[in-house]
């Protein structure tokens, strides 16, 4: 380890846009913060996301890109004498011989009280600062409104498996690194959850206790005896973490509420990040329940908003009411097999041009060119169904993505689809002068 005994994490903060790892929605050519990057001209801020994603990086990096004065301020800790300096700093930056602009990040935005933002928005008004927030919080909820209004908001998402895999290999470049097992990497990448910090933080610890042991290669059973307290009883009986979940996410799929509560309690007694249940959750509604009960859905993100705010462990009982609302519900992909559905087709298929009357015309000489002619507004046809109407591309036969099973109230869109499958089958026969079969 360096002398200077700087984090892992800090020695590994990417420098450069390109360093960069994740985020691409936002930092990919053309996405809206690149846009911003590219342009030279900062702007305020504020970055969602949970821990350990990039939100103080990418602040910094703005800082660089823009050449301005890069101020931290800490909405828990800092007040409004910390904010008062930071005026001073940033006028003294534009008053300079070498005019300066200022960014003042803001970490735990959604923690500024009123006295704080009273004494920091006219300075953002003014310009005389680029303001950069950085929260875990929705925004919506928790930021003021007037701040809000100054500010534009940027999504981060946690990293992939993919993401943090290329970051710790980053990591173990790096020549006072061990040798660390395919087993052991892999634990290392569940148990981070898409938080970088928590990743190199952890293999941090790692290579120091492989130093004072004077090992040279981490496999995974040592990896546990290790971070045995961090991790704790993720593997009781010698199962992996990422097996536990499969197990819980199998219960729920399999209709087995008291099952499905065993293996969420475990993962609790684990140690295991009731959020990151909570996500879990969350992907279950839609990939395993779908339209057969919307409910289910609304029901993992309500139970996920109220962990939030009350924390554990009187929110974990609201996400196991969840599992087992999720557990009894009647079950359903026909979304989701239809999603990838549609995404392969779109993947080996052209880039068919959009029919004219499905088009825009939104100018007059868009509607001199028949953009939009023909089309049939469904509002005004018999029952809002413009029966026999086409909506695919030329030549791109209708395609039966979705096939709805007969469970919950999929039961009912099926009948609903027949009912218009129906319609249509009837307008197309009378307009080729058929005879339509019922």
């Amino acid at each position: 380890m360096s002398g200077t005994h700087t984090p892992l994490a800090e020695r590994l903060r990417p420098r450069t846009l390109a360093e960069v790892i994740g985020q691409q929605h936002i930092l990919g050519p053309g996405m809206a913060l690149r846009v911003a990057f590219d342009s030279g001209q900062p702007h305020s801020c504020i970055l969602w996301g949970p821990p350990g994603v990039g939100k103080t990086t990418i602040a910094r990096l703005m800082a660089s890109a823009f050449d301005a004065q890069f101020i931290a301020i800490s909405a828990v800790l800092g007040g409004v004498k910390e904010i008062r300096e930071a005026v001073e700093l940033a006028q003294h930056a534009r008053d300079g011989l070498q005019a300066q602009r200022t960014i003042v990040f803001v970490d735990e935005v959604h923690r500024f009280n009123k006295s704080q933002q009273d004494a920091f928005l006219p300075h953002v008004e003014s310009g005389l600062f680029t303001f950069i927030g950085a929260t875990t919080e929705n925004p919506s909820f928790e930021v003021n409104s007037a701040l809000l209004s100054r500010a534009a908001v940027y999504v981060l998402q946690p990293l992939s498996e993919a993401d943090l895999a290329l970051l710790l290999q980053r990591a173990l470049d790096l020549p006072e690194m061990p040798q660390v097992q395919d087993d052991a990497r892999q634990r290392l990448l569940a148990y981070a959850d898409g938080d970088a910090r928590r990743l190199l933080n952890t293999l941090e610890t790692l290579v120091v206790a492989a130093r004072t042991e004077q090992r040279t290669e981490v496999d995974d059973a040592w990896l546990l005896k290790v971070l045995g307290e961090r991790m704790r009883r993720y593997d009781k009986g010698g199962e992996q973490f990422y097996d536990t979940i499969s197990a819980l996410h199998k219960s729920v799929r399999g209709s087995d509420p008291d099952a499905a509560l065993y293996w969420f309690v475990r993962m609790l007694d684990g140690g295991v990040d009731p959020r990151y249940l909570a996500r879990r959750l969350i992907r279950m509604a839609s990939e395993d329940i779908g339209l057969a009960d919307p409910r289910a859905l609304r029901m993992a993100l309500d139970a996920a908003e109220v962990y939030e705010r009350l924390g554990s462990p009187e929110g974990e009982l609201t996400l196991a009411q969840c599992v087992v609302y999720l557990a009894v519900a009647p079950k359903s992909n026909a979304v989701y097999k239809a999603y990838n559905e549609a995404k392969a087709l779109v993947r080996v298929d052209g880039t068919r041009a959009v029919p004219l009357h499905l088009r825009n015309a939104p100018t007059q000489l868009m509607k001199q060119l028949d953009y939009g002619k023909g089309y049939r507004y469904a509002h005004n046809e018999e029952g809002a169904f413009a029966a026999g109407e086409n909506y695919w591309p030329e030549g791109l036969a209708p395609q039966g993505f979705y096939q709805p099973v007969e469970r919950g109230l999929e039961i009912r869109i099926a009948d609903k689809l027949r009912e218009l499958r129906a319609l249509n089958e009837s307008a197309k026969a009378q307009a080729s002068g058929k005879p339509h079969k019922d």
